[in-house]
């Protein structure tokens, strides 16, 4: 059985920083990518940034400059750094894998499974 546990969430003022984990068990880590979904209240799930078995990174525009997606294949670790976090970054941030094609990073539909997310809330 496949498990993805996040942490790192947390409170935050704007401007500051939060770094989350993804810890995955149950497949071949370096054979997925990894990718960082949120979703916030009344709004869908929606794309934060995906790291390749390859180490090939892919972010949304919304974070590009201010979030670092990083792994550690000997840890079966995913870390996403967030820097100047913004209001607008409050989420519950998910992590995921898959082996999604370029057209399709974003598309939630296209990984295999879930964790059960962190609450990141930034402060104005």
């Amino acid at each position: 059985e496949v498990q993805l546990q996040a942490s790192g969430g947390g409170l935050v003022q704007a401007g500051g920083s939060l770094r989350l984990s993804c810890v995955v068990s149950g497949l071949s880590f370096d054979e997925y990518a990894i990718g960082w979904f949120r979703q916030a209240p009344g709004k869908e799930r929606e794309f934060v940034a995906s790291i390749r078995s390859t180490g090939t990174r892919h972010y949304a525009d919304s974070v590009k400059g201010r979030f670092t997606i990083s792994r550690d294949n000997a840890k079966n670790t995913v870390y996403l750094q967030m820097d100047n976090q913004k209001p607008e970054d409050t989420a519950v941030y998910f992590c995921t894998f898959g082996r999604p094609a370029l057209s399709g990073i974003s598309n939630p539909a296209l990984y295999y499974a879930w964790g059960q997310g962190t609450q990141v809330t930034v402060s104005s």
